[in-house]
This record gives structure tokens, sequence and C-alpha cells, in this order.
């Protein structure tokens, strides 16, 4: 009785919460003293989550960016989302990947660029980025918010984390900033092209890469050919990086979709083989207290 006093008080601290997907997506008022704003959390919980038979599961979770983006078209930026609900209850449902519940954190919408950049940057013109704060952010007022309210099964190997774009870039950013605290990347079309790729150079050496990165991107995504190809190399040469540090076909996936753009269509129609290649073989099972 004491857990389930306990799950309906963490459904009645979330804004608004609706089913979705056989599960439940939750919103959360988040203030953050470190950016000094408010944003959404979405939390999407799997099937069975608040049953009283399942209250000593803890269960990974899957930290995503541009929260707006991923679970409902009316928030979408474009109109179209990334399905993560969707594609997260079907697969569960079909045994595929593990209950797992998914944090979707809003973008400070005005101020996403300057959150997203971690470095100084002429195109797109931010002088004054904050992306160097997004790691504190991330694991001392997001992480703990969650922990606190949904029962997270601990430890890199069950905790994801992801983005698209700029939200990828940023992932990327986190990945080098606080090693060993994520098992899982997901970079969906990252921005590595920012302040000269600057990003690919502080890649070089790393060493302490999590155990699997899915690195997504199209060919069509800039929409003129040279500017194509170029960001197709720079995802091949982020390959080439990971590759001599060591990291191999089980530990890595880079899928070049042909004729694919930069877009939410795109990002979520590789998010299946993206959850599969993390943990479908990994055959991550939630655990009792």
């Amino acid at each position: 009785m004491e857990q389930v006093s306990l799950e309906q008080n963490i459904a009645s601290d979330a804004g608004f919460s609706k089913p979705l997907a056989g599960g439940e997506l939750r919103l959360h008022e988040f203030p953050s003293r470190i950016f000094r704003n408010k944003r959404f959390l979405r939390v999407w919980v799997p099937p069975g989550y608040a049953q009283p038979e399942n209250s000593g599961r803890r269960y990974p979770v899957f930290y995503l960016n541009d929260g707006q983006n991923l679970f409902e078209s009316s928030t979408s930026f474009t109109g179209i989302e990334w399905q993560v609900g969707g594609t997260a209850g079907r697969m569960i449902e079909q045994q595929l990947i593990p209950p797992m519940i998914f944090v979707g954190i809003d973008n400070a919408r005005a101020e996403r660029l300057k959150e997203y950049l971690p470095y100084r940057s002429l195109n797109p013109p931010v002088l004054r980025p904050r992306g160097d704060k997004f790691p504190e952010f991330l694991l001392r007022e997001v992480m703990p918010f969650v922990e606190k309210r949904y029962r997270l099964a601990r430890g890199p190997e069950n905790t994801a984390l992801g983005g698209s774009s700029l939200g990828g870039l940023i992932s990327l950013y986190v990945i080098l900033a606080v090693p060993g605290v994520f098992g899982y990347a997901l970079l969906e079309s990252p921005s590595l092209w920012v302040a000269n790729r600057r990003i690919l150079r502080d890649c070089r050496g790393f060493r302490d890469w999590p155990q699997k990165i899915f690195v997504g991107i199209g060919t069509r995504e800039a929409g003129r050919d040279d500017k194509d190809l170029q960001t197709v190399e720079n995802v091949h040469e982020l390959e080439r990086t990971l590759l001599r540090s060591g990291l191999d076909d089980r530990r890595l996936r880079v899928e070049i979709a042909d004729g694919a753009t930069h877009s939410e269509s795109a990002w979520a129609a590789r998010l299946p083989d993206a959850l599969r290649f993390f943990f479908a073989k990994d055959q991550l099972v939630t655990r009792n207290l």
C-alpha cells in the first residue's frame, strides 16, 4: 500500500499525464538553477509501471534532448515527432527491448542554441554559449529529479543519453565531459561541423567511451551536394576515431541512410534500429529491490 501511495503522489506531482502507447506520459515542470529558467521534463513510463505487482521493479532509463519533439506531434516544432512512446511500447510488447523509462528534456526554446553549443561559434553566431554547463545541468539537476520520482536501475549499463542535430552535439559533449555515466549514446544527425569541427578534435585521444554508440545520418541532410558530402564525411571521421579507440561492430553502429534528410521523420525511422542495437542482445531485465 505504501508503494501504491508513492506512485499516486508521483502521478499527482506531474502537471499533466495521459495514456500513451500502453504506457503513460507525464509532464513535470522543471526549474533549473544552473540555467535560471524553466522547462518541462516529459517522462514516459512503460506499460504496467504503476501496477502494485511491479512496485519492486527498477527500470533502465533513456534521457533524450529536445523533449518537445519526441512523443507528440502537437508539441513538436515541425509537427512531426520521433514516436518514442509508440516505438518503445511496440518493442516492449514484442519483447525486443526490456520495459524502460524515457525522459524527454525540453529545450529552452529561445535559449536552445546557447544551451546546446559548448563552444563559441561564428556559424551559427553564438559568442556566449552555455553548453559547457549542460553536463552539470544534467547530472546535478535533471537526473536527481528523475531518480527521486521514478524507480530507476542505476549504473551506466542501465542509462542512455541521446539527441539529434545540436541535441546530438551536446550529447556527445556530455559523454566527453562526464565519462562513465552513460552506457549508451544515440547521436542522430549530430552537428559535428559547429566551431570548425572542434568536437571531432576533442574526441581524438578519448578512450572512456560508452558501451554502445549509435550514429545516424542521412545523405541529404543539408540539401546541397557539397555540404551533404561534408556532413557524411564528418560522421565517417567520428567513426574512424571511435574505431581507433577500440570500438568494434558490437559496440558501434553507424547508419548512413540514403536520401534521408535532417528531420524528425528520419530520426523516428532509425529509432527502432538504435533501440534494438542497444538493448535487445543485452537482455536487460528489470530487477526486484
